[in-house]
């Protein structure tokens, strides 16, 4: 099995988390083109449950396996190896046999009680088939991911959407006259299929590539696992605890706002259509950037893990401050596009820019968010997941207080519900980089992060430029692709005459990265 370096692992993820949430978006058109901004929010709704029971089922092991496979395969240690994954393996099935009836059941109180839609019924109840899939292809993910080899990860994302978005128009098309309910049930169930073929892809792959046998002796490696249960434990509890906080925060989310529209005196229909708007039309837009952050998360937490287990510690700060700068340039690009181009984005996708404002209200403030996964990543590899769980709690708690406070204010209303979104995600942020600071040797470069402030300053002035002066002949869809171009073009080469980005990390990008290399001295 070929082990990649940290950087070519990262572009691998990257480039696979373009095309998946380019699809994605292209989904999601799809779905709001047949079902709707009512359709998109009972859609929505649904999806915070489906992410606690994952959560829970996948215990945080993902993280776990990868930590431990990649310092057992700097060990040179494969008998732990099939421990961990055998271990990871029996303990995310048996889970899933128990949760996924338990979704089942619970689905008609979730949708009349809690969530006060009783559509949500049906695509609570189609979705509910995926939670064993995925739990099992996480484990293989966090095994590939652990012996540093990101393509089979990357090549099951694409799959997993190219599948969705070919059945998603069959499917919504084929429930909606039965009623918006059974269409959003229809999108659920292409997921489903979409986890399922990524899932045959993968454990394809896996039997290809295995240094294990891991039905011999299967039952007698769990029995002497207790070891390896014990080692996954002190990781993925915490890691699972910051991700249980997380999702049941995003659980009560729908339920806390829904609430709190009411009592502002919203109306439950137009209630699910604000908070589709904001979840499923602005939310998307706003995390489209995170594929980078993730891809480097990712990376970072074998690569910092095998760092520590080989004592290189000034590897794991030169590993941690690649990352945080990639993160903020790649980040600060987004923030420019999404700011300046908030309303021609939301018209051209989804025909509507009525989601616009949450857009460019909560644009500016997600550089926090494009912070915190390298942050929460080199927080569990450096076992210190127990701390990021705290923050996130902290975060959670907060989050949710402020959307009642300000959800039922009628002045604020939905918007409300985004400020108090933003105030969550830039709260964790500082928490994680006050915990990394205090921990780690970890200089911040003051320097840098002016220099990227003022590349966004002046790349965000060109596009408006452009945008409103230069190319207003043209039709807007064509208008605004060239004026994100020529931004993004702007701010790479403002990049590269401040050298944000470094010589080695250009002549890494495939095909063009020797040729831009060349504008770095």
């Amino acid at each position: 099995m070929s082990k990649q370096t940290f950087l070519k692992g990262t572009l691998i993820l990257i480039l696979a988390g373009l095309i998946t949430r380019v699809l994605g978006f292209i989904n999601r058109i799809v779905v709001v083109k047949f079902i709707g901004a009512e359709g998109v929010g009972l859609y929505m709704m649904a999806v915070p449950t489906l992410v606690l029971v994952i959560t829970i089922t996948q215990l945080g092991l993902p993280v776990a396996i990868s930590k431990l496979v990649a310092e057992a395969e700097a060990q040179g240690d494969q008998r732990k190896i099939k421990k961990i994954f055998v271990v990871s393996l029996s303990i995310t099935g048996t889970l899933s046999l128990l949760f996924t009836p338990a979704m089942i059941f619970l689905a008609p109180i979730l949708s009349s009680t809690l969530l006060t839609d009783p559509r949500t019924y049906w695509p609570l109840l189609a979705i509910a088939p995926v939670v064993p899939i995925i739990a099992i292809s996480s484990v293989i993910r966090g095994y590939f991911q652990g012996k540093q080899n990101m393509q089979p990860a990357a090549i099951s994302q694409v799959l997993e959407q190219v599948v969705r978005i070919s059945l998603v128009a069959l499917l919504t098309s084929l429930f909606l006259p039965y009623g918006i309910e059974y269409a959003a049930a229809g999108a659920m169930i292409s997921a489903v299929i979409g986890e399922l073929i990524s899932l045959i892809y993968l454990i394809t792959m896996f039997k290809l590539k295995k240094k294990i046998r891991v039905r011999k002796k299967f039952f007698k490696s769990i029995k002497n696992g207790k070891d390896t249960l014990n080692d996954l434990m002190k990781i993925a509890i915490p890691t699972t605890g910051s991700r249980l906080i997380g999702s049941i925060s995003w659980f009560f989310e729908p339920i806390v706002v829904t609430q709190s529209l009411y009592i502002a005196g919203v109306a439950t229909t137009l209630a699910t259509k604000q908070y589709g708007e904001l979840v499923g039309f602005a939310l998307p837009l706003l995390m489209l950037p995170s594929f980078i952050t993730y891809s480097l998360s990712t990376s970072l937490v074998p690569a910092i893990s095998e760092a520590m287990a080989q004592k290189k510690l000034f590897l794991v700060e030169h590993r941690l401050q690649q990352a945080l700068r990639l993160s903020f340039v790649s980040g600060g690009l987004a923030v420019v596009i999404l700011y300046v181009f908030a309303e021609p984005l939301m018209q051209v996708m989804y025909g509507s820019s009525h989601a616009a404002i949450f857009v460019k209200v909560m644009a500016p403030f997600f550089i926090f968010y494009y912070f915190q996964g390298p942050l929460q990543a080199a927080l569990q590899a450096l076992d210190l997941a127990r701390a990021a769980m705290i923050n996130s709690l902290i975060g959670a708690v907060v989050k949710t207080a402020i959307i009642f406070a300000l959800a039922t204010q009628p002045s604020l209303g939905i918007m409300g519900a985004g400020l108090a979104i933003v105030i969550g995600i830039m709260l964790v942020t500082l928490l994680h980089l006050a915990t990394v600071v205090k921990v780690v040797s970890y200089t911040i470069h003051v320097k840098d992060y002016l220099k990227s402030f003022l590349s966004m300053i002046l790349s965000g002035f060109a596009g408006t430029l452009l945008f409103e002066n230069v190319l207003v002949t043209s039709a807007l869809s064509v208008r605004l692709l060239l004026a994100v171009i020529l931004t993004s073009i702007t701010y790479c080469f403002l990049l590269l005459v401040l050298r944000l980005v470094e010589k080695d990390e250009i002549q890494r990008v495939p095909y063009i990265g020797g040729f831009l290399a060349k504008f770095i001295l």
